[in-house]
């Protein structure tokens, strides 16, 4: 809880000193593109957080802030991609962790079952957009349908985190820093019950672990998604 609100404290910080500098559209390019493939990067707390001061003084541009964010989102999905499709999932010290291992097994069987809902469902949760777009590339998904179906996931999530933003901002207009924290929060809180949500439909996600019997079957669940996903178009 103390890094939590570490970290959103920081973000607001930033949030409400540059807001209304021009290279803040760079920085939160950035902070979405390595989102896609490095987990600890919040960006959704960045979109929401700037969306809610579109409507202060040299405030910044909310369609600004959706097509930069779009435009990362995709980019870093892609880049996941090509890092499973080329190194492999275990090529560094945070991979190999059993929370991310435990992502890359339940991606793998979720992919060989369900793959286009479930990219487009994974871009909503922080840790199983990583490990789905690294399971996609490490499967070989074909990327004709990968590159579309992130697009897409890429736009609606960009719209519904500058849309938080905006919304919470035009509640709070008298009090920035509350418009942004609440933005923030409601963020990080809706983040959470899409996990709930997906994981009752779908089973354990990587954000909601498996019980001890469930992630028993990790192994072998793995193998044959490798194997049935090895006759997929390249």
């Amino acid at each position: 809880m103390d890094v939590l609100n570490a970290l959103m404290d920081s973000i607001n910080t930033f949030v409400l000193t540059h807001a209304g500098q021009p290279w803040v559209y760079a920085v939160l390019f950035a902070g979405c593109l390595i989102d896609g493939f490095f987990p600890p990067v919040p960006s959704e707390s960045l979109v929401v957080g700037l969306a809610a001061l579109v409507y202060a003084a040299d405030g910044p541009n909310a369609w600004a802030i959706f097509g930069v964010a779009a435009a990362g989102a995709f980019l870093g999905d892609n880049l996941a991609y090509a890092i499973g499709r080329g190194i492999g999932t275990d090529r560094w010290r945070w991979m190999r962790s059993p929370r991310m291992q435990r992502g890359i097994v339940w991606a793998r069987r979720e992919l060989d079952r369900r793959a286009v809902s479930l990219i487009l469902v994974a871009r909503f949760i922080p840790i199983g957009r990583v490990v789905v777009n690294l399971g996609a590339g490490a499967t070989r998904y074909p990327r004709t349908w990968f590159i579309p179906l992130t697009g897409f996931s890429a736009l609606a999530w960009a719209g519904y985190s500058t849309a938080i933003g905006v919304l919470a901002g035009a509640w709070f207009k008298d009090n920035q820093l509350l418009g942004v924290v609440v933005a923030v929060a409601v963020a990080l809180v809706l983040g959470v019950l899409i996990d709930k949500l997906i994981s009752r439909l779908r089973g354990a996600t990587p954000m909601h672990p498996a019980s001890p019997a469930e992630e028993g079957a990790g192994p072998a669940d793995e193998a044959a998604g490798r194997s049935g996903m090895d006759g997929r178009t390249r």
